[in-house]
């Protein structure tokens, strides 16, 4: 009997090992997708965290039990197991990860044929119901386990995103965060001209210098003292499945993804006029005017890799951005990467001759931030509705693709429950004022907290 219902998320499972997940559900997991879904073939890849290594044993050997052969590619990170089901032709992937969760939490994402994400809408909830009713039918035959770890056809397609005749020499502080970026950074690192500086490198657990979540402003101290100490051209830190790459300029100033994603917008649509760009609700206007400037469609979807993926492939857009540092593009099968995005932006800086600085000065002046905010709340619902009613009545718009958003003359928010953990998160930007964007998020703060 499965008594773990809040494992399931809106687009993943996540939960505390072994309270919430063990080895025991994991293999029931893979019982129960090859149920629901008769995969032929399941790619099956792990994260750092201590618990992964056995989590996927036990989830091939419920895969296997099933009827389905399980492909095996090891340790890695989150997109790699993307890429093996896209293009490796298979019928579904698994990925044991807790993402940037705390050290002992565990999860799962589950994609389908093409890596289309499995989420709340689209199966995990009637995977959960299986799970509960614990009758899995009989079948014909045992699957196998086959061991995949051969890169080199996810490591050419990363660099098809570039042109590396027209690179120059960058330094680079790189930041694994102990996760799994840093093995997968000296593969392409090998036919790249850049000088790497690595810093927590070796791939662990335990996390000895922190969860691997660099959007924490604790762990971002590192990163930016050692591209300060080396006088590097940029750095760069991902978390613990790497399928998010976090940006830090040659002074060492973290640089927020809100901005990454209108300069990835831009450089996309260089490439490809007037295609459509993907972007979620909680900071706007500065993606929507880079967009618009590059001869791009901005079109907004809710937050969480399931649904931007869904609205990307309804409109066949050419990129998606999440504030959050997730990059998703049309040629990866619509998924996010870690690898593409950093690829992308030293190209640009080849080409450019200008800083990273220098390339998001003027945004980041434009459209002055707060960056998230995140709160822990008793009533999210209560809290929510106190809000609206205090700012409603001056608001020239009110969005609400993912919580609420508000539209005014000069600024705007978005204040909305997180899908992963027990948060309301908040986002506030201004229209060229950092004092005005100051003021509401302390007026947004007080009226949150109090």
């Amino acid at each position: 009997m499965c008594q773990h219902k809040s494992l399931f998320k809106a687009y993943d499972l996540r939960g505390r090992v072994p309270d919430e997940l063990d080895a025991g559900l994991a293999y029931r997991i893979g019982r129960g997708y090859c149920q629901l879904y008769q995969p032929a073939r399941v790619a099956v890849g792990f994260d750092i965290r201590n618990e992964s290594p056995g989590l996927a044993r036990a989830l091939i050997a419920g895969l296997t039990d099933g009827g389905a052969d399980a492909v095996n590619i090891g340790l890695c990170g989150t997109e790699e197991v993307y890429f093996a089901v896209f293009n490796g032709k298979l019928d579904g992937g698994i990925m044991v990860t807790a993402s940037h969760n705390p050290k002992g939490y565990n999860g799962m994402k589950l994609v389908g044929p093409e890596a289309r994400p499995i989420s709340g809408e689209t199966g995990l909830l009637r995977l959960r119901d299986l799970l509960i009713e614990n009758e899995f039918s009989a079948v014909q035959g045992r699957g196998r386990e086959i061991a995949q770890s051969n890169k080199s056809d996810y490591i050419a397609h990363l660099l098809s995103y570039i042109d590396l005749g027209e690179l120059r020499p960058l330094k680079m502080v790189a930041n694994p965060g102990n996760g799994g970026a840093g093995a997968m950074v000296k593969l392409l690192a090998a036919q790249l001209p850049f000088e790497f500086i690595y810093i927590h490198e070796k791939p662990d657990g335990d996390f000895p210098n922190g969860v691997p979540n660099p959007l924490l402003v604790e762990n971002q101290a590192t990163t930016a003292e050692a591209v300060r100490a080396h006088k590097a051209d940029l750095g760069l830190a991902w978390d613990g499945d790497f399928d998010r790459c976090f940006f830090f300029d040659a002074q060492g100033d973290f640089i927020e993804g809100y901005y990454l994603v209108g300069l990835l917008a831009q450089t996309m649509l260089a490439q490809h006029p007037g295609a459509t760009i993907v972007h979620d609700p909680r900071l706007t206007w500065n993606t929507i005017e880079q967009v618009g400037a590059a001869g791009g469609r901005a079109v907004q979807s809710r937050c969480g890799h399931a649904f931007i993926k869904q609205a990307m492939r309804e409109r066949n857009a050419l990129y998606g951005g999440e504030m959050s540092a997730h990059h998703y593009f049309r040629d990866f099968s619509y998924c996010d990467s870690g690898m593409i995005p950093w690829l992308l932006i030293c190209a640009l800086l080849s080409r450019s001759g200008q800083s990273l600085r220098e390339l998001v000065a003027e945004r980041v002046q434009a459209y002055p931030c707060s960056g998230e905010i995140n709160f822990r709340v008793n009533e999210v619902a209560a809290v929510m509705e106190r809000v609206l009613r205090r700012f409603e009545r001056d608001a020239t718009h009110i969005d609400r693709t993912d919580g609420i958003g508000m539209d005014f003359a000069d600024w705007r928010f978005n204040l909305r429950a997180s899908n992963t953990e027990p948060l309301l998160r908040l986002n506030v930007e201004a229209r060229g004022d950092r004092s005005l964007m100051e003021r509401q998020l302390a007026a947004l703060v007080k009226l949150i907290e109090c």
